[in-house]
């Protein structure tokens, strides 16, 4: 079975890339992941306030540009501790080059197209295949408008494309308002492909002690349904850009829902930190079976069978689902039997 696919201009020899996680850091767990199977690796972020703390050799220069950001002074920590410097990280990128065949991926995560992404050729200088944007970013300014978000992105994609030659990738978030216009755009700005989809660990509230405080879950798979209606409806009206799966990804089934809804490949994390490495092996293996099963010769014969352009009913991943949804809902037997319970009191 013909699992290969392409993505960033790579060629894999099957779908299974690994997200970023602190795996990345530990040489050691870096060979277990390229022995259990994967395809590549993409590291974790190096952050835009890493490398302008860096530039300035001055945390009080960092200070003094908090509230530029969206996350202001009462949403930044101003003593956060960061896995890798900056020359850190372009270090372990040299060491991930040494110790695997596999492609490596790097990471940037920021909110400005300023100085910082100059760091973007320093990355692929150190031996990044490709290089992965993340512009993480709450609006939460009233006086900034949807339009002023996406042109920051789209210009962090247009100043890194000028200064990079490795391909590009876009992580993007599912909360903007106009996703089909804005992929557009990163397309014309030089972008090669759109991960979807950043998954924000969302701060809770401690009742006792009134304080926010972080709260990190990993995924289930219920969280790419999301990423399937998307690449379904992207994948269709930008088949030049290369699609990615991040979020949900769990096993054999999951891969395959995406390859069908358009994508070229799929990041896990939550579950190869679950179940380890192995886990890799695997899904390679049922993923072989099932694509054969279903009566494929090729992954890249399956891909997009299920997008946009080539779903028998497109309305499933517009509105007319979620009118079906509401038109078809039904209580289950056992809540049924209870809510007669309640009306007889």
């Amino acid at each position: 079975m013909d699992l290969s696919t392409t993505y960033l201009g790579l060629s894999l020899p099957h779908p299974l890339v690994v997200g970023a996680s602190p795996l990345c850091d530990d040489l050691d767990a870096v060979r277990r992941l390229e022995d259990a199977g994967a395809a590549a690796l993409v590291m974790h972020s190096v952050f835009e306030e890493q490398i302008s703390r860096d530039h300035d050799h001055s945390r009080d220069h960092l200070d003094s540009h908090l509230d530029a950001f969206s996350e202001a002074s009462s949403f930044l920590p101003q003593n956060v501790e960061f896995r890798l410097e900056p020359h850190q990280y372009l270090e372990q990128i040299r060491r991930l080059r040494a110790a695997v065949q596999m492609p490596v991926i790097a990471s940037l995560n920021g909110v400005t197209a300023s100085g910082w992404l100059d760091y973007a050729r320093l990355i692929e200088e150190a031996g990044a295949h490709a290089l992965e944007l993340n512009p993480y970013y709450v609006a939460s300014d009233p006086k900034e408008d949807s339009l002023a978000v996406e042109r920051r992105t789209i210009e962090i994609v247009r100043t890194v494309k000028r200064a990079v030659t490795i391909p590009v990738a876009v992580k993007l978030s599912p909360f903007y308002s106009a996703l089909s216009h804005l992929a557009l755009e990163l397309e014309n700005a030089g972008a090669d492909a759109l991960v979807l989809f950043n998954r924000f660990y969302q701060p809770d509230i401690d009742v006792v002690e009134l304080e926010v405080r972080p709260d990190h879950h990993l995924s289930d798979p219920t969280e790419l349904l999301l990423r399937l209606r998307w690449l379904a409806i992207l994948s269709a009206q930008r088949p030049k850009l290369g699609m990615i799966a991040a979020g949900g990804v769990h096993g054999a089934n999951d891969v395959v829902k995406a390859v069908m809804t358009g994508a070229h490949a799929v990041q896990m994390v939550s579950a190869v930190l679950r179940r380890g490495p192995a886990h890799l092996t695997a899904v390679h293996g049922e993923l072989a079976q099932q694509v054969e099963a279903l009566g494929y010769e090729s992954l890249t014969q399956m891909r997009g069978c299920m997008n946009l352009a080539r779903c028998p009913d497109t309305s499933a991943f517009e509105r007319g689902n979620y009118l079906r949804v509401l038109a078809n809902w039904k209580p289950s037997e056992s809540a049924d039997r209870g809510s007669r319970r309640l009306a007889l009191g």
